[in-house]
């Protein structure tokens, strides 16, 4: 399996989640994410794929740890299970209008 056989699954199981999967770039930012991950409830990940058995290079492992670092959700796969186990937990995540609290000006 290649790496964009899985990067199709997981913009599929996306659009099938009722969200989107945006292609990520970010121009003088080397090692960014190949995907946003954007699902209903304004749940949002990051998610870099790889073809299966290859890892992360310095510089992605690098960003996704600093996305981490900001409260983000952000991880790699090398398969069609780790796309699932993303989704997965990014679903279960609590909805982004839940996760403010009334000080902080939820309406």
């Amino acid at each position: 399996m290649r790496e964009k056989e899985i990067e199709q699954y997981l913009v599929d199981r996306v659009r099938g989640m009722g969200g989107m999967a945006f292609k990520f770039v970010s121009p003088g930012c080397t090692g960014v994410p190949d995907r946003l991950v954007i699902l209903p409830g304004g749940k949002v990940g990051f998610l870099e794929l790889k073809a299966p058995g290859e890892k992360p290079r310095k510089e992605q492992s690098h960003r996704i740890l600093q996305l981490r670092k900001l409260g983000c959700r952000a991880w790699f796969t090398d398969s069609r299970e780790g796309v699932d186990w993303f989704l997965q937990g990014l679903a279960a995540q609590r909805p982004a209008e839940e996760s403010v609290p009334e000080r902080e000006g939820r309406r």
